[in-house]
């Protein structure tokens, strides 16, 4: 009896954590590649019209960054 009630129970749980967990991640920029200068724009949605924050990587790989992730838009410079 209890089998019958934990395991649909168990499940539903299971199917919502795995929901959550796939819906919370933010956005990720990649990797800036060695001897490299990059910025990333993060665009609140995808008409790519109002950008709420930007990632800044220079040549020596240190970042600095201002407002909230988005959606990402990436560009690589060599130095």
């Amino acid at each position: 009896m209890i089998r019958r009630v934990l395991t649909p129970l168990l499940a539903t749980l299971l199917a919502a954590a795995a929901v959550t967990a796939a819906t919370a991640s933010p956005a990720q920029a990649r990797a800036c590649r060695i001897d490299h200068y990059c910025v990333t724009t993060f665009y609140s949605d995808g008409t790519y019209t109002t950008v709420v924050g930007e990632l800044y990587e220079d040549c020596a790989g240190n970042r600095s960054m201002w407002g909230t992730r988005g959606i990402p838009v990436f560009v690589e410079t060599p130095c």
